[in-house]
């Protein structure tokens, strides 16, 4: 069994997809990744589809003269980058996924999202079955019936459903309102939780008065309820102040109390020095459902266009 952080971060915008606005360059990400190395965060969550392979290269360069049990590397296979004619379309894109970063095998194989996923979920379990030490295996943005169907496939190959990821946050909470988190409670699957701060709208740093910068798709969703978001972040900033830490920490600290692993996306040193803080917070269950009680009288509805409403 891999021994997880308590965080995983995420290697997202070092695709420049365009995602997030600006330009990041390897030379700039370094310190990044060193000091989160330094600080016992070493599960790295990066796919193909993160600048076509941008992403995994940037993060092949930082660990290549690493020991390779000193890293785990959670990739994933997004089924709208392989070719869906070829019979031996999974086996490919993993390889060169394999390839691009140098490495031999993944700690956590991922299904990026449910095209075609009951064919590439057993392409994946064919791919996988039989080898020594099989890694961690996971289905992203799937709903509870799809999850279910994944676990079942995986299982008639003698595998193991055992990690989850979707979007979940204070302000998104459908994957615990569907059932899904207290499924994978009950089955032994670790839930990772991403845009936990919502891509840093709920990191206190932007609000009507300093909008997220214009030309991204973060700030196409969240610059419109920026007056909504600043209800939310003096939420965060009053429980913030209690424990002496940014509100950024906060949100984290909320998702791992609710014992998921939260995968926090980090392009600057404070971003880990923000999450190793929060890794160290304990809330307690008031502060919890004052949190929440906040964010569900704002009835806002932060569903991206790549995802799909829980159920």
């Amino acid at each position: 069994m891999i021994n997880l952080p308590k965080i995983a971060l995420g290697a997202w915008a070092w695709g420049n997809d365009g995602t997030f606005g600006g330009s990041l360059t390897a030379e700039g990400l370094r310190p990044i990744f060193d000091k989160a190395m330094e600080n016992g965060l070493n599960l790295w969550d990066t796919a193909y589809a993160y600048g076509m392979g941008t992403s995994e290269r940037v993060l092949a360069e930082f660990v290549k003269e690493l020991p390779r049990e000193s890293y785990l590397i959670s990739d994933k296979f997004t089924p709208q980058c392989a070719d869906a004619s070829s019979p031996t379309a999974m086996k490919d894109m993993i390889e060169l996924q394999l390839g691009l970063m140098g490495l031999d095998r993944f700690d956590i194989y991922w299904i990026h999202n449910v095209w075609g996923a009951p064919r590439w979920t057993e392409e994946l379990a064919k791919y996988l079955e039989g080898r020594d030490g099989v890694p961690m295996i996971g289905v992203s943005n799937h709903d509870l019936a799809e999850i279910k169907q994944a676990a079942e496939i995986l299982g008639a190959h003698g595998l193991k459903l055992s990690a989850v990821q979707n979007h979940y946050s204070l302000i998104n909470r459908s994957s615990e309102q569907s059932g899904i988190l207290s499924y994978c409670r009950e089955n032994d699957i670790t839930f990772f939780s991403y845009m936990v701060l919502e891509q840093g709208a709920l990191s206190g740093k932007y609000d009507t008065a300093h909008p997220m910068p214009a030309g991204s798709a973060r700030a196409d969703s969240y610059n419109p309820i920026l007056d909504k978001l600043e209800v939310m972040n003096k939420a965060l900033g009053r429980i913030a102040d209690k424990y002496g830490v940014g509100i950024a920490q906060v949100p984290v600290a909320w998702a791992i109390a609710k014992g998921t692993l939260p995968i926090i996306g980090v392009t600057k040193v404070s971003h880990v020095e923000d999450a190793v803080k929060a890794a160290n917070i304990r809330l307690t269950a008031d502060e919890t459902a004052e949190l929440e009680s906040t964010a569900d009288s704002l009835g806002l509805n932060v569903v991206r266009f790549w995802e799909k409403e829980m159920k």
